[in-house]
């Protein structure tokens, strides 16, 4: 299935024109943050008060089906977004919670490593790296300073 996003866009199967989920993907396109709907919908609420925070969930769920988005789950109860869809790696911070894209080389050869391995058809991989990140080291630094 493929969504219409920008009114110019002409795939074979279209949804309506929805002006919602057209700024709900430029603002997901505009961050390199990985935010959450919750911070989706607060900012989205500044342009189009009546937007329903349901209606962002329905029209993310649409962007990932289409390819537009990646949705990213961290091991916590709330998932980040990406309008990022190529393939890279992400660092996790254990202690703001903060998703950051990580400029590093991907490995294509571990899906076949991983294929080899197991004897499975591997098609894709995704990589998440947990740890502390510089803001919350930096934090951590002045706090026993503090002390």
């Amino acid at each position: 299935m493929i969504i219409i996003i920008k009114k110019e866009w002409y795939p074979m199967k279209t949804l309506k024109y929805s002006r919602q989920r057209e700024e709900l993907y430029e603002l997901l396109s505009s961050v390199n943050t990985h935010p959450t709907a919750d911070w989706l919908y607060g900012e989205l609420r500044k342009s189009i008060p009546s937007i329903s925070l349901g209606t962002v969930y329905r029209n993310l769920t649409l962007l990932i089906e289409a390819g537009k988005v990646q949705k990213i789950t961290v091991g916590t109860s709330t998932d980040h977004f990406d309008a990022n869809t190529s393939n890279h790696y992400h660092f996790v911070c254990n202690c703001c919670g903060q998703v950051y894209d990580l400029d590093m080389d991907v490995m294509e050869n571990l899906e076949q490593e991983a294929q080899d391995q197991s004897g499975h058809e591997v098609t894709d991989h995704s990589l998440l790296f947990y740890g502390t990140c510089n803001a919350c080291k930096e934090k951590q630094k002045e706090n026993r300073k503090e002390d």
